[in-house]
């Protein structure tokens, strides 16, 4: 059920990832806010649609899932893009379930405002009035929005707390696979060339680009991949660093059979 305009919720202030986007909420503005990963869409306070380059938008997802052919998708685009009612006609041309689209846009929307969440310097823009052209389908609140971009956040820390994952190239490593790979992450495994990105490679996969972060996080933890870091100027002299990521309650034993082999090494 869709709040009334009494209700509010009262989230936690390091939950507050943009203020900006708090302000908009409590005025329940309508338009569009642009920031350096993506771009935000609000009617009456509400996140109703997000995007951003780093993630294969809905269009990817409800194609490579199958729920939709790539010409059922360009035909909505051109018989109700104009009205900003393509996600309506998806519908009512019976093309794609009503209960599939709204799980799939919902899964683009959290995970496009992920990236466009991102800690920036950039200062933040807002065009009032804006509209996205696939018109509603479910508004989700600003709070439950950022709650969930801040556990996708410290989901990945307590994975691999390596950032770097994220945005690099990727490339294999030569330590041997102790265990078999999870068909999911072996198909992630397989893209990894020390030039793809993980969002290379969930476009490559038409897959949710969080989804892919959490499979290169855990195969960084085995020991199987492992960023592209930029070139430094020299090496520095000294003893050797090893960072040992926080080991929880249920360990990775790839990754401890990892921390043991570079201990033995030393």
């Amino acid at each position: 059920m869709r709040p009334t305009a009494t209700t509010r919720t009262v989230i936690p202030e390091q939950a507050v990832l943009s203020p900006m986007l708090q302000r908009l909420a409590a005025e329940r503005a309508t338009g569009a806010l642009m920031r350096d990963r993506g771009t935000l869409y609000l009617a009456d306070g509400q996140v109703v649609h997000a995007e951003s380059p780093a993630t294969p938008g809905i269009d990817v997802l409800l194609t490579t899932s199958g729920a939709l052919r790539s010409e059922g998708w360009w035909d909505a685009v051109a018989q109700a893009g104009a009205g900003q009612r393509v996600a309506r006609y998806l519908v009512d041309s019976g093309r794609v379930p009503g209960g599939a689209l709204e799980l799939c846009h919902l899964g683009a929307l959290y995970d496009a405002a992920f990236f466009a969440l991102a800690p920036t310097h950039t200062p933040a823009r807002f065009r009032y009035g804006v509209s996205h052209w696939i018109g509603p389908v479910r508004p989700v609140p600003v709070d439950s929005v950022q709650r969930e971009t801040l556990r996708r956040r410290e989901l990945l820390d307590r994975i691999w707390p390596d950032a770097l994952t994220d945005s690099a190239p990727i490339a294999p490593t030569a330590h041997p696979v102790d265990a078999p790979v999870p068909p999911r992450q072996r198909r992630v495994l397989d893209l990894v060339n020390g030039v793809r990105t993980a969002t290379d490679i969930a476009q490559e996969l038409g897959r949710s680009a969080f989804h892919t972060l959490v499979d290169l996080r855990r195969l960084a933890a085995a020991g199987l991949v492992e960023p592209v870091r930029p070139a430094s100027a020299g090496s520095a002299s000294g003893p050797v660093r090893i960072e040992l990521p926080e080991v929880t309650a249920d360990p990775d034993l790839a990754l401890l059979r990892r921390l043991r082999d570079a201990l033995e090494a030393l």
